[in-house]
């Protein structure tokens, strides 16, 4: 019976740099998570000022707080994709979609392990739950694969929604009173969402790692599909790599790593924890495998420079040329936001949905 050669353990030779990348990614996760409960708890006392009837010094609420109505943003970028006229409510939601998609198509899913406050909260949910457990759990591939196409089924819902509609019936929707007040029902689907509905999805974000993330946001689903055409890539090269495979064992999306040269999934955020726990030198790094020969490495502070840059960039442009807020007068808000869950979804046919 023949035996099978046993390979050659391979020589680590460790590397000589020291990686930081992880401290400055969660230094952007702190900030924006900061950012995001700064902006919460300012839209919140607006709208609880306006349900009281009390006077509010702000006029109108903080226009940031789009960003966590991604279709309206989808939605407002059809609209200027038919007309190339910015929308004039809730441009914010267009700038921030069109941000986010830009830096996943420059830096791969950089936006959900860098910047998005949930992917910040799962990821530490399931830190929470490691050292509670001893470990998070791994679901069966044959449950895994189905359930991570949920995701993708809700985006594929939307996109065929917004697909139909007109610039007309989509600036329709918008001026709707649902449209007019789309982040106080946001705001409320949050405040009464109760225990039982936390208590379940910070259960599962303490057991599964990325619970949310993997398999039902739908946001996340577009900025993968869109980093797909990023240029960037997690590359192994097998030479100096001494398959210790830490690089997939630390992995979030649970990613082989250590069995693939270029990462290429539509899961994979950029997060580069895999890089940071590579030691061994030349082993693994973010490429530009598409644009030289040798692959160009690329630092982990160009991703972060990149992703600044873009935010800040986009965002200061849209405030400092006057398309940053909506232009809806106080009164409107007055009116409607104290009966927010009462306004009516909008139908096709209805009069202000007009094709």
């Amino acid at each position: 019976m023949p035996i099978a050669p046993v390979r050659a353990k391979k020589k680590l030779i460790r590397r000589a740099d020291k990686d930081y990348s992880q401290l400055v990614r969660r230094s952007y996760q702190a900030a924006f998570l900061a950012l995001n409960v700064w902006l919460g708890a300012i839209f919140y006392f607006w709208v609880r000022g306006l349900e009281s009837g009390a006077s509010t010094s702000a006029a109108a609420p903080p226009a940031g707080v789009e960003g966590w109505l991604p279709i309206a943003g989808l939605m407002n970028l059809k609209y200027f994709l038919l007309t190339w006229r910015v929308p004039a409510i809730h441009p914010a939601a267009f700038f921030l979609l069109v941000t986010f998609l830009a830096i996943s198509f420059l830096f791969r899913k950089a936006f959900c392990s860098w910047l998005c406050p949930v992917g910040t909260l799962s990821e530490y949910l399931a830190l929470l739950g490691k050292k509670l457990f001893g470990r998070n759990l791994r679901l069966w591939r044959w449950l895994d694969l189905p359930l991570r196409g949920l995701k993708y089924f809700l985006l594929g819902f939307f996109v065929w929604a917004i697909s139909t509609m007109s610039a007309a019936a989509i600036a329709g929707f918008m001026a709707s009173d649902y449209g007019l007040v789309a982040g106080v029902k946001m705001l409320n689907f949050f405040r009464f969402l109760g225990e039982t509905g936390l208590i379940v999805l910070g259960l599962a974000s303490l057991l599964v790692q990325n619970f949310w993330c993997r398999y039902l946001c739908p946001y996340g689903a577009l900025l993968g599909l869109a980093s797909l055409l990023s240029p960037l890539r997690i590359r192994r090269e097998p030479t100096p790599c001494i398959d210790c495979a830490k690089c997939a064992k630390v992995c979030p999306s649970h990613l082989p790593v250590d069995k693939l040269v270029t990462i290429q999934s539509a899961e994979c955020t950029a997060c580069l924890q895999c890089v940071a726990v590579c030691p061994a030198e030349g082993a693994l790094h973010l490429t530009l495998p598409k644009f030289s020969k040798p692959p160009r490495r690329v630092s982990y502070w160009a991703v972060a420079a990149g992703v600044a840059l873009l935010f800040f960039g986009i965002v200061g442009f849209a405030r400092t040329s006057g398309l940053w807020d909506s232009r809806i007068p106080v009164a409107v808000y007055r009116q409607l936001v104290p009966h927010a869950n009462t306004a009516r979804h909008p139908m096709p046919g209805d009069p202000e949905i007009s094709r």
